[in-house]
């Protein structure tokens, strides 16, 4: 792997970082100087700690970075130091930041038509839908238009009630659907506890996760197969007849990027084929190249019913989801009007970024990029830290979209962070990152690798390098 003698040594500061050399640049991209961007940040600060109310937070406990730009794979924090994003924000900026031609799309069609009603066509919308209805599996040609990811899944979830005239939706432990009333009821991690008051219809089951069988298998095709018993048990504990829907993240990401194992993901198909079960793909975070696929679900070879997206559809640089509609579920809704709306439905902004990203992405290969990236340099890199490191207990992904599971015993497995929690341990390794240059992704006990999908093989082994470093803290933590 490759030095990161490129970055500059940190330590924390109340913006962001604190420098402990002299080598930022003299300009950031946005072109503000270090010293203007240091006034504008702390201005921006002090107005977010007096006004701002942040989500999954306690106000008063937090100290909230400050990005001042951002430009590819890196961002710059409140103090002017440049770090290489292996966050991709909240996994979404798929296209790297500030993409100039996705840049100036948005303002192209700001100049053009900055908003129109969604009963009207409008040429960005018609042009977002046929290129993602081209690129999703099978005949999904439909697509409803939301502001992101949580109102797909709400709507997702009321199209297959009304389809069905069922209620249940199953989903399972491990997974994360959103924040809005039935995406968190349908959320399997500890956020949807405090939102949960057991009446949403939803029911949970465990999913396959071979590094902690619920199981006990001890082969992948083990854990596939009474995963799928279980589900099937479930349903019929339940009542086949009552359950409208089963919700899958194609690989669920915030949750920890665990890859189902072969026949997984088709066996469910053919579940929800028995029982007149509608089978919704939440391909929120992993779809738009993240898996080095177009979406994730095409890794098996499976079309689901519905297939609901964002994020990457158009990198976040403006707000837009969706859900993609098979022809029996379009057909409900031919003759019969479809209970549901959004007054930004297709907002043209977001639809022009999106058409923009499609095609860039397709004309620069950067799906495969991320296919390449993962298999080549991410998947290597990260086998040789796993078996380097005495605090890694598992490595797993596809593309660019990988977890670093950091356990304080291998043997026992035990996290190096409680479920539903942090620890002083975890809080290190992130800091120890941030400090050499590096903005990771952190969830309890896992460093989650998921870079932007144009990500280089140099910026990623650069990117390697500081996690080989920050990861020695977790070492410590584990001989403890």
């Amino acid at each position: 792997m490759s030095s990161p003698a490129s970055f500059p040594l940190l330590t924390s500061g109340i913006y962001g970082l604190s420098v402990l050399n002299e080598t930022l640049e003299e300009l950031l991209p946005n072109g503000l100087t270090v010293e203007a961007a240091r006034a504008e940040a702390a201005r921006t600060y002090e107005l977010d700690r007096a006004h701002v109310f942040h989500s999954w937070s306690a106000q008063a406990e937090i100290t909230p970075m400050t990005i001042t730009a951002s430009e590819g794979c890196y961002v710059w924090d409140g103090n002017g130091n440049k770090l290489l994003d292996f966050s991709s924000m909240l996994v979404n900026t798929n296209i790297g930041h500030q993409h100039p031609k996705v840049v100036a799309a948005i303002a192209d069609q700001a100049a053009k038509l900055c908003t129109v009603a969604p009963q009207h066509a409008n040429d960005a919308r018609s042009e977002a839908a046929r290129l993602i209805a081209e690129r999703t599996p099978g005949d999904l040609n439909r697509i409803f238009f939301t502001n992101a990811g949580a109102d797909a899944v709400e709507h997702a979830v009321r199209m297959a009630r009304l389809h069905t005239g069922r209620y249940k939706v199953l989903s399972r432990y491990r997974s994360y659907h959103g924040g809005t009333e039935t995406a968190i009821n349908l959320t399997g991690d500890p956020r949807r506890w405090p939102n949960d008051h057991g009446n949403a219809g939803v029911v949970h089951f465990f999913g396959p996760f071979l590094y902690r069988s619920q199981f006990h298998a001890t082969t992948e095709a083990e854990e596939s197969e009474r995963a799928l018993k279980h589900l099937h048990d479930t349903i019929k504990m339940e009542g086949p007849s009552t359950i409208a829907a089963i919700i899958l993240e194609s690989i669920p990401g915030t949750a920890g990027i665990m890859v189902p194992p072969p026949g997984y993901i088709a066996g469910v198909r053919e579940i929800c084929d028995e029982y007149g079960i509608v089978f919704i793909a939440d391909e929120v975070m992993a779809g738009f190249g993240r898996s080095g696929k177009w979406f994730s679900i095409n890794h098996f070879d499976v079309v689901p019913d519905l297939l609901t997206f964002a994020k990457g559809v158009n990198s976040g640089y403006v707000p837009l989801g969706g859900v993609a509609i098979s022809p029996a579920i379009a057909e409900t809704f031919a003759h019969r009007a479809y209970p549901g709306g959004l007054t930004y439905s297709g907002h043209p902004l977001a639809c022009a970024a999106a058409v923009a990203t499609i095609n860039t992405m397709a004309e620069e290969g950067i799906v495969e990029n991320a296919a390449k990236i993962g298999a080549e340099v991410i998947g290597p890199g990260l086998a040789e830290l796993a078996a380097k490191h005495r605090s890694v207990g598992e490595v797993r992904g596809a593309g660019v979209f990988w977890a670093v599971e950091l356990v304080s015993d291998q043997q026992t497995r035990e996290p190096l962070a409680p479920y539903g929690s942090s620890s002083a341990a975890m809080n290190s390794v992130i800091a120890e990152c941030k400090k050499l240059g590096l903005l990771p992704f952190a969830n309890y006990n896992r460093i989650h690798v998921v870079p932007p999908c144009t990500i280089t093989a140099e910026q990623a082994r650069d990117g390697l390098a500081i996690l080989d470093r920050a990861l020695d803290v977790a070492d410590a933590a584990a001989r403890q």
